[in-house]
């Protein structure tokens, strides 16, 4: 695997790790970590083999094009039209949750070195900033993850160093609440966390000379780096508060300022380390849907920058408070969207294609992986609706 396709692994782990990684402690703890992995590890799974799906479509179709016309090529103009509609309403609601989250952050370390900022003032400032890294195109937002998420990588090294000596395994695997219903409502933030397939066609076509093996390992490579932070990250935070704790945290600057009471000077480390995964999520994902605009209406990058990203931010600065609620409601709309449509674009390109060649990419598995996803994603919309 070359640098560019390493940066491409990256930036999917990049866009994964951002608002799930605050989220997860505070909705599995209650569970204890055996049930809270379990169902990780069944979240990562499924998740992982409907992005190579949309891999596999991408590629079939001719390589990297936006999701608006590989939905125009599989499923019909009707399917285009919807899935417009659900990867629109999936990225606004993603990219609401990044700007209120690191709107949050960066009010707080405004406020801290002695100077006032409003919420509102915070999250302009922070989008019209990472939204200009955006336009300026993939291969800036590629060399610039690099480095962020080396330096994330590393702060979050030093943070579980931190938080490790002073952890607690008294109540490890201790479970507040046993109801096996409420953890499967929990699945839904689990699955946006893991919502790293709209950077998919954008990385197939900015990997052009890439060999089918090779986007598949980019794609694997990128999936396993976030489940391993993940789990770290859970392992970390349980042992270092309780479950009756966390369950009460509904903001990023909250979970900080508890950490932070326990661990002398771990404050200014773990702000660093949150406002870095929020930064490489917003970027893989605001990359998506600006270039799902540039596909759609062939307009020239200014316009394209403004489109991307009002509505994102009036939407987080009429819900600033609903830092978990957004995710929520990103979960239900990612099913669809990300299992779903995928599984019908390749139904479509298997049936239609009258022979395949042997360096035709298709995903392992066969007609059985496929009702298997299908139930994966019946499994999440009823966890939406239990």
């Amino acid at each position: 695997m070359n640098t560019k396709l390493l940066g491409s692994s990256l930036i999917i782990a990049g866009t994964a790790l951002g608002a799930g990684m605050l989220a997860i402690p505070m909705v599995l703890a209650q569970f204890g970590l055996l049930s809270g992995s379990l169902l990780m590890l069944f979240i990562w799974s499924g998740t992982t083999y409907a992005a190579l799906l949309l891999l596999e479509a991408s590629i079939k179709v001719g390589g990297g094009l936006g999701m608006n016309t590989i939905a125009r090529k599989t499923l019909g103009k009707g399917g285009q039209l919807i899935t417009n509609g659900l990867l629109y309403a999936l990225l606004v609601c993603l990219l609401m949750a990044y700007i209120i989250g690191a709107g949050d952050l960066l009010q707080k370390l405004v406020t801290g070195l002695g100077f006032e900022l409003s919420t509102l003032h915070s999250q302009i400032i922070f989008t019209v900033l990472a939204g200009g890294i955006v336009a300026a195109g993939t291969g800036v937002v590629d060399k610039l993850n690099r480095v962020l998420f080396i330096i994330m990588i590393a702060v979050l090294i030093i943070t579980l160093a931190a938080l490790i000596p002073g952890m607690s395994f008294n109540h490890f695997f201790e479970a507040s609440n046993t109801n096996n219903v409420d953890l499967i409502k929990t699945s839904a933030v689990l699955f946006t966390s893991f919502g790293f397939f709209p950077v998919i066609p954008s990385l197939v076509s900015y990997n052009k000379k890439a060999t089918h093996k090779q986007l598949r390992n980019m794609v694997l490579l990128g999936s396993l780096i976030p489940l391993g932070c993940y789990l770290l990250w859970l392992y970390a935070v349980v042992g270092s508060l309780s479950a009756e704790q966390l369950i009460k945290f509904d903001n990023v600057s909250v979970l900080i300022d508890a950490l932070s009471s326990r661990f002398v000077g771990i404050h200014i480390i773990l702000s660093i380390f949150t406002g870095l995964a929020l930064l490489t999520s917003f970027l893989g994902v605001a990359m998506s849907l600006f270039d799902q605009n540039i596909d759609l209406f062939r307009k020239n990058r200014l316009f394209t920058y403004i489109l991307t990203f009002i509505l994102p931010l009036l939407g987080a600065i009429f819900a600033a408070n609903q830092f978990l609620s957004v995710l929520s409601y990103a979960g239900l709309i990612l099913v669809f969207i990300a299992v779903f449509i995928p599984m019908l674009m390749i139904r479509n390109i298997r049936k239609s294609a009258q022979t395949a060649s042997d360096d035709d990419y298709q995903v392992a598995g066969g007609s059985g992986a496929m009702l298997m996803s299908l139930f994966f994603g019946c499994f999440l919309i009823g966890a939406q609706l239990i």
